[in-house]
């Protein structure tokens, strides 16, 4: 396989991630719809722990960086918050 062919797969994989952050953030709605109807605010701390362990030891059980992907899923749990904050008219200064 030349280095064109691995980097042409590479952009694939880039772009099925994007596909995928754009598919886990339009589900802020209907996360904002649960929580509101369980009287919850948009800020779940527990939520955001339990998801952190879990992205945490995947990232063990695969061999990868745990400390970047935390990282990673840290941005992807507040891209989520911000839609939500925006989808309830809060804005992104409001807790």
């Amino acid at each position: 396989m030349s280095l064109k062919e691995v980097r042409e797969k590479i952009q694939k994989i880039d772009d099925q991630i994007i596909e995928l952050i754009a598919k886990r953030t339009d589900m802020a709605e209907d996360v904002l719809e649960e929580k509101k109807k369980e009287g919850m605010g948009i800020d779940d701390e527990e939520q955001r722990e339990i998801v952190l362990n879990r992205m945490v030891e995947a990232a063990t059980e695969h061999n990868l960086d745990a400390g970047a992907v935390k990282q990673i899923y840290e941005i992807l749990i507040e891209m989520s918050t911000e839609r939500q904050r925006e989808l309830s008219g809060k804005g992104e200064l409001q807790p």
